[in-house]
């Protein structure tokens, strides 16, 4: 069914039909045991008490994040995947915290230091830095099965994500505060770190049973075609979440909001240049996991793969989930079966192979071999 919304509501900025999406890998896969993930996530939400009424978990479970895991990790270890689905439900439990109820005047505060208190909490198992809570609790048993899961490296990566995550979220809380909408460089710079990148990436990791090895996982190559791929996931989840938000003052830092201001146009007039970058940076990553592939051991191989499931399966998650198709905020309660119902596209809106010019984002173009450019 298409999205669901109130007709008394405020219009939309930009309608409910999204231009097509350029995505030339293999789409709507799902795990098998995507159902068996989704009941177990939710017997651990109600376990902890983890909403405080029927409300605000029917928009807690709005979030589908057992689906999100299923579709981005189609094969992987079920159990890893729980952990990773019952820490998303948590995640999006303490981002929905931090943007109700908190004046703009206090959150950049609020935010850094609850975010400093999470990281050394996973850092510093048992440190009593949180308040007594059903969050704490939950956070906690979080933290004692991840440290028993993953090993030494893995767990320092997961910690990254989140620090990246709490880093990107600080960020966005500032500019909001000083009421002014960041350029496009400044914006790109730091999405792919609010989107919790290495924060997902650690659990495909995992659940995928990849372990590449750290020379070649952090060389420039392999971490600009991971930080294309993030940025491509960054773009679809302003696209689909940009009704959501739309009721915020001042505007969202979204990718839309930021060309808008840039360009002086409206949001709706600014899909084009928004799904321009999106394909240009897809472009980029399709040539550059190529290259990578030529010379790549069964690990890498694995691992290129995997970031192709992300993209896909991240696209395709934020198409039915109904936290997006049917927002909250012109919703008393979300519709299951909302949907974007989106059209693919195999060719780019942007056929340009040449960089984008976004300054932050223009080094992933150097990693190409002279004679792929």
């Amino acid at each position: 069914m298409p999205p669901v919304y109130d007709a008394d509501a405020h219009p939309s900025r930009i309608g409910w039909r999204l231009p097509p999406f350029y995505c030339p890998f293999e789409r709507e896969l799902i795990h098998p045991k995507a159902a068996e993930l989704e009941e177990r996530a939710i017997a651990w939400i109600d376990a902890y008490g983890l909403y405080p009424n029927a409300t605000e978990r029917a928009w807690g479970l709005a979030t589908r994040s057992a689906e999100f895991t299923s579709r981005i990790i189609p094969y992987g270890d079920v159990e890893p995947m729980l952990l990773f689905t019952q820490w998303n439900y948590w995640a999006f439990a303490t981002d929905d915290w931090q943007d109700s109820g908190h004046s703009l005047a206090a959150r950049t505060a609020a935010v850094a230091d609850h975010g400093a208190r999470l990281v050394r909490t996973v850092e510093t198992p048992g440190a009593g830095l949180l308040p007594p809570g059903p969050h704490t609790d939950a956070l906690e048993d979080l933290v004692a099965r991840t440290r028993a899961v993953l090993t030494p490296f893995q767990l320092r990566r997961f910690t990254e994500g989140i620090r990246d995550w709490v880093f990107g979220a600080a960020c966005q809380t500032a500019n909001a505060e000083r009421g002014g909408m960041p350029g496009l460089n400044d914006f790109a710079a730091m999405r792919m770190a609010a989107n919790g990148t290495r924060f997902t990436l650690t659990w495909c990791d995992v659940a995928n049973g990849i372990d590449v090895p750290a020379d070649v996982l952090y060389s420039a190559p392999v971490q600009a075609l991971t930080d294309a791929a993030g940025f491509i996931v960054s773009c679809d989840n302003d696209l689909f979440s940009y009704n959501k938000d739309d009721h915020q003052e001042p505007w969202e830092q979204n990718l839309l909001n930021v060309l808008a201001s840039r360009d002086g146009c409206t949001p709706a007039e600014a899909l084009p240049a928004a799904f321009a970058l999106r394909d240009r940076a897809m472009t980029l990553f399709v040539r550059l996991r190529e290259q990578l592939g030529r010379g790549a051991g069964e690990q890498l191989g694995r691992y290129l793969v995997q970031l192709e499931q992300w993209i896909a399966g991240d696209t395709e998650y934020h198409n039915r989930a109904p936290r997006y198709a049917s927002p909250r905020n012109r919703n008393a309660l979300p519709a299951a079966e909302a949907s974007f119902d989106i059209v693919w596209s195999d060719t780019p809106s942007d056929p340009s192979v040449e960089p984008l010019p976004v300054p932050a984002l223009a080094w992933w173009w150097q990693q190409l071999d002279g004679s792929s450019r």
